[in-house]
């Protein structure tokens, strides 16, 4: 098992694609060639953290935060970055992190929150546009089946909760081959042909551009194969920021913080008012998610869960919905638990240690 094979079964999930623009996801320090013997799971990586990983015989850490966002000028000792960097590279020890995609695909970070607090009838809170693209392709009748399954293998015609959509448009393709050619209907050098074919037109996610059109080459008879790929301005329901759920039975206010306390693991919430009627909608957002609070209020949540919300960011709830900042380590903190099903499910006999220890750098004094 190699490193970057781990590395291929997480960005299948998560695609690097869908990381936003300052974020800096990937392998950071390591060979992607090298026998991974285990993983070390973790949300952030500390000093402790890369002693945990060769203590318990792990080369590869998989981290949620990454531990470079920025260029280093120097690798000096200076500060915990260097000397990490100088320790991993002196081990051997493989760093990957996995961090904004994982938050904005739907059964990543946010739907963990979500099935921790036992959310029905989920969905995106805030959708990401700019990722979806229709393709339109011409298939002569005898091949328009097995080009459409190619490119449905391929990940293409998904929307939503359904799979292998697909619109079908039948005309008559005209062409006329040329001496030099090899066409699959009619002569080199012959006369023009009329052909019946059919339009196929699918929706193809960013991500999988070129795997769907590596399966429209491959699957279609054409030498040449006619098609055109249009980027669009459909939102995708599938990718983005927070999630919203509802509860299976109403809770008050106070039931459902306490609620919380139980099931995110976590001592302390600080939240503004309280409104003094039942918990139905709630919204959350693993991490700094105060950007999303606009959407919440909108959505017509009645709660909105997320971390490190700012004091004067508290007053923007406006008696419009209650703010419970459960911090940032706590919203994320299950994290682990995708990673390792990710792993494990690709990989059933690979080790992936969950970290024994706390990355939290915020302490409460009770």
């Amino acid at each position: 098992m190699l490193v970057k094979d781990i590395i291929q079964a997480i960005e299948a999930f998560a695609p690097p694609t869908y990381q936003e623009g300052y974020d800096n996801s990937g392998l950071q320090i390591g060979n992607p060639n090298d026998e991974a013997r285990a993983a070390l799971i973790t949300l952030d990586v500390t000093e402790a953290i890369l002693d945990e990983a060769m203590q318990r015989g792990a080369n590869l850490i998989v981290a949620h935060h990454p531990l470079l966002f920025s260029g280093l000028k120097q690798i000096s000792g200076r500060n915990y970055i260097e000397r990490i960097v100088q320790k991993a590279i002196k081990n051997d020890i493989n760093i990957y992190a996995c961090h904004t995609n994982l938050d904005n695909v739907r059964n990543g970070v946010n739907a963990k929150i979500c099935e921790k607090l036992g959310l029905q009838k989920t969905s995106i809170l805030s959708a990401m546009g700019g990722t979806l693209y229709k393709l339109y392709t011409y298939a002569p009748l005898n091949a328009v089946d097995p080009v459409r399954d190619a490119l449905f293998a391929a990940g293409a015609g998904q929307v939503g909760q359904y799979s292998e959509c697909s619109f079908n448009t039948a005309g008559t393709g005209t062409f006329k081959p040329s001496a030099g050619s090899n066409p699959a209907i009619g002569k080199a050098g012959g006369e023009r042909e009329a052909v019946e074919e059919q339009k196929i037109e699918v929706l193809v996610d960013k991500a999988r551009r070129s795997a769907v059109l590596k399966a429209l080459f491959n699957a279609h008879p054409y030498e040449e194969v006619a098609y055109e790929m249009v980027a669009i301005d459909n939102i995708n329901q599938d990718l983005g920021a927070g999630m919203l759920g509802e509860l299976i039975a109403p809770m008050t206010e106070q039931d459902f913080l306490e609620y919380v306390k139980e099931n995110m693991h976590t001592h302390c919430i600080r939240h503004t008012a309280l409104q003094g009627k039942d918990v139905r909608k709630v919204a959350v957002c693993g991490g700094s998610g105060s950007f999303l609070l606009g959407n919440a209020i909108a959505a017509g949540a009645d709660v909105f869960i997320t971390g490190d919300f700012k004091y004067h960011q508290f007053f923007d709830a406006d008696g419009q919905i209650v703010i419970a900042d459960i911090g940032h380590y706590e919203s994320e903190q299950f994290t682990n638990e995708i990673f390792q099903d990710i792993i494990n499910k690709k990989f059933p006999n690979f080790a992936t240690l969950l970290s024994n220890l706390s990355t939290n750098p915020v302490n409460y004094y009770y």
